[in-house]
């Protein structure tokens, strides 16, 4: 009896701490309710769990690949954390700050009448997801720049779906879907609210990011012989002050640095914070994510804008895929040419047409 009365407040400790304990997101401090992706016989209360695969499927996943099952979640039903929403070309909610999976099914992304056909699966990195009509690239064998077969791209290339510590669950240095080794770690960044992007909203990138898209992207994370865009490195005192003063195409030198970010074109600087809307230093580094988007886009190659068309406004013109001058509060008009004019300002001297105008 003695022992039991000791037991007993202990007991009451326990449910007192677990009843306290915070209600975790699916995906937070490691692995959650395994029974979300994975089910031991392919059945509940006597039906099957994918009844399109009776036999079950791979990994005992709840559907047939590890992408459709994350899209099960990660979709337009599931707004507030949807990577695949509305459709390509009957508009869609608002572009995610990686990318909407949902430009993958356009049947052409030109936003011109010239040249050939873009298919839709060059909007950006094609994930084997057949029961949500994406399927892997048909072109590319593997990663440009680097060796990763295309023909198992999925959202588990990248974020691990049993949690780590690090931003948006990506892996760290190690073995990637049992055959791929990372040997580079993954970045710092903080994620914003969850709301569409803003100059006071956004992901603050910190460090990191480019040598990460490096492990399977390796090429391209190198200058080499051959002239290529800098990644991961510093802007330099020309660039940031470009960027810092640059307002729009009608604006080029009216902008201030206090006020310069624009999450169109971000960088990476190690004090960025998701509400800064401080523009770089010199010391601030250039990054794949300034130019791109991680998962698709309406643009070619996850383009954070149309690098194929003159003025943004031209956006969507063509197929309605999208129109990126519709979000980009910091214009004072959609007349603007190509964002690479926040870093490099080639338009100096360059006619705008008002909006609407011929061009």
């Amino acid at each position: 009896m003695k022992t039991a009365m000791k037991i007993l407040p202990l007991v009451a400790v326990a449910v007192v701490v677990l009843w306290a304990a915070p209600a975790l997101a699916f995906h937070d401090e490691g692995v959650a309710h395994c029974n979300g992706c994975h089910t031991m016989h392919n059945s509940y209360e006597g039906q099957l769990v994918d009844p399109d695969s009776p036999n079950g499927n791979p990994w005992l996943l709840v559907d047939a690949t590890p992408s459709d099952t994350c899209l099960n979640c990660h979709s337009s039903a599931n707004s507030s954390r949807g990577v695949l929403d509305g459709d390509c070309n009957a508009g869609h909610s608002r572009e995610k700050g990686a990318g909407n999976y949902i430009f993958l099914s356009c049947t052409d992304l030109r936003e011109s009448t010239r040249g050939s056909i873009i298919p839709g699966e060059r909007a950006g990195h094609n994930l084997d997801a057949p029961g949500h009509s994406i399927v892997v690239d048909s072109t590319l064998a593997a990663a440009p720049g680097g060796t990763f077969p295309s023909s198992v791209m999925s959202c588990t290339s990248c974020h691990d779906p049993h949690g780590t510590a690090s931003f948006r669950l990506l892996y760290g240095a190690r073995e990637v879907q049992g055959f791929y080794n990372f040997s580079n770690p993954p970045p710092t960044a903080v994620k914003n609210s969850g709301a569409a992007e803003s100059p006071t909203d956004h992901t603050a990138y910190q460090g990191g990011m480019s040598a990460w898209c490096g492990n399977c992207h390796q090429n391209f994370d190198e200058i080499g012989a051959t002239h290529k865009h800098v990644a991961g490195e510093s802007l330099g005192a020309g660039i940031a002050q470009a960027y810092n003063l640059y307002a729009g195409s009608d604006n080029l030198i009216g902008g201030v640095a206090a006020t310069a970010y624009w999450p169109e074109v971000p960088f990476e600087d190690a004090v960025m914070t998701t509400t800064s809307t401080q523009g770089p230093s010199a010391s601030s580094q250039v990054m794949c994510l300034t130019c791109h988007r991680a998962h698709a886009t309406s643009a070619e190659s996850g383009g954070r804008w149309d690098f194929n068309v003159t003025f943004n406004e031209e956006d969507g013109d063509a197929w309605g895929t999208y129109e990126l001058a519709q979000r980009i509060s910091n214009l004072s008009t959609n007349a603007n040419r190509s964002l690479c004019n926040k870093c490099h300002v080639q338009d100096i001297d360059d006619e705008i047409k008002p909006d609407g105008g011929p061009y």
